[in-house]
């Protein structure tokens, strides 16, 4: 396709790069139809004027499936940039008119809404009280990722474990998490000992999380057999499950299982570490009404 310079961006240059973004959060132009409420046949033509608009092929389309392009993925990515811009003036506007209106995207990591303490869902509740007319979008997303998703303006606060800060973030502490050695009910160590000792326990396999670890978790890893790896908590708990493996769970989230007598904690007195989970924005962030109501319902 030929290039070309875009002279400027018009309406109609947003309405196609948000039906570009639904398509590619879809998978498909038949998976958006629906979403998006046109058929596929009026998507594609969309699709062929943003092209021509840009002067860059976006993506691979026909019997083979969808696919973005290398240009596709650069588009994306600078659409989304663009759009939080956008979302962030209208913020502003509402602002001036003291009115809580708007998108609130919030990134958390997987399995907090066990938490008895329950923080975030009180502070969710208060800020839908005050501001019915705010959208909220929640994304369960690893720490890297939420960190990443702040770092460009796509996200206007997360909550994730406190183990490496990274520059242009800032941390609040909202409280901690302790996490305990489990196994399941099928597993040979449930019915054994309470504590096994550090040699019985190095001859089972166990997991390694492939996120990011204080050096006290590290440690406590280290004196394990880890022969499998898991990216959240839901992964380590689908693999203690089976019965082949040991792993560390929040005891929050391992307590459903507990209950029904399917896992047991190990040597629970002193296999357990605690994490710091912190409520993190973005340092220099623009004033955000939402935002702080929400850090405020926080006691943030």
């Amino acid at each position: 396709m030929k290039s070309k310079s875009l002279a400027q961006v018009t309406d109609f240059d947003l309405k196609l790069l948000r039906i570009f973004k639904t398509v590619c959060e879809c998978g498909s132009f038949s998976a958006a139809e629906s979403l998006l409420g046109i058929t596929r046949s009026a998507i594609s033509l969309h699709m062929s004027d943003l092209e021509k608009r840009l002067g860059m092929r976006l993506c691979q389309r026909g019997r083979a499936g969808f696919a973005l392009t290398d240009e596709g993925r650069e588009i994306l990515r600078h659409s989304d940039s663009m759009m939080a811009a956008i979302e962030g003036f209208r913020q502003q506007v509402n602002q001036m008119h003291k009115q809580l209106r708007g998108e609130f995207n919030i990134g958390i990591i997987n399995n907090l809404v066990t938490q008895p303490k329950m923080k975030i869902t009180h502070a969710l509740d208060s800020l839908r009280e005050i501001g019915p007319d705010i959208r909220l979008n929640i994304s369960m997303s690893t720490a890297a990722e939420i960190e990443r998703g702040l770092m460009d303006g796509r996200l206007h606060i997360g909550a994730l474990p406190l183990t490496s800060p990274v520059s242009g973030l800032d941390y609040a502490h909202l409280y901690d998490e302790k996490s305990e050695l489990y196994c399941s009910s099928t597993h040979p160590l449930f019915s054994g000992d309470s504590d096994p000792g550090d040699d019985l326990l190095a001859q089972y396999d166990a997991i390694a999380p492939s996120f990011r670890m204080t050096a006290e978790t590290i440690g406590l890893h280290q004196m394990l057999n880890c022969t499998a790896t898991a990216s959240d908590r839901e992964g380590i708990a689908f693999l203690i499950l089976t019965g082949c493996f040991i792993g560390y769970l929040p005891d929050h989230f391992a307590a459903q299982w507990v209950e029904k007598k399917l896992m047991r904690a190990v040597a629970p007195s002193r296999l357990n570490f605690s994490s710091k989970i912190a409520i993190v924005t973005r340092k220099g962030r623009r004033p955000n009404a939402i935002l702080e109501r929400f850090l405020q319902a926080l006691d943030l």
